[in-house]
């Protein structure tokens, strides 16, 4: 499984690419802002994007909507992350089309198969 994580912190990023290969078999590309993301998903067409919901420059919401707008991203599945769930409004995270939001941080062991949970059930 191909995965873009999209996060403004890079020991996120990293520490979430390396469980989510070393635990959960899968292939992680790491993008620090959406225009990489964005042309990361365009050039490899990912299985999942995991995209940070609070973000300096753009927000994982505006993100989102960018993705859904471009006809080669329209249709990847985006699973949001959050470090703040009181902050964040899950079912309005939902209802912009994600397939799931998870909390940060998350458990590297684990993760591969939350992402995969996620997937079966949207």
């Amino acid at each position: 499984m191909r995965i873009i994580i999209l996060d403004d912190e890079p020991d996120i990023r990293y520490l979430t690419a390396i469980g989510l290969e070393r635990f959960g078999g899968m292939t992680a590309r790491e993008a620090a802002s959406a225009n990489e993301a964005i042309a990361l998903a365009r050039e490899t067409r990912p299985d999942v994007i995991l995209l940070d919901v609070f973000m300096p420059l753009e927000d994982g919401p505006a993100v989102l909507e960018r993705l859904r707008q471009d006809p080669s991203t329209s249709d990847v599945p985006v699973i949001f992350m959050t470090a703040n769930p009181a902050e964040s409004d899950v079912g309005k995270l939902l209802g912009l089309g994600a397939v799931a939001v998870l909390e940060k941080p998350f458990d590297p062991v684990t993760l591969g198969d939350r992402i995969r949970v996620a997937l079966r059930d949207a």
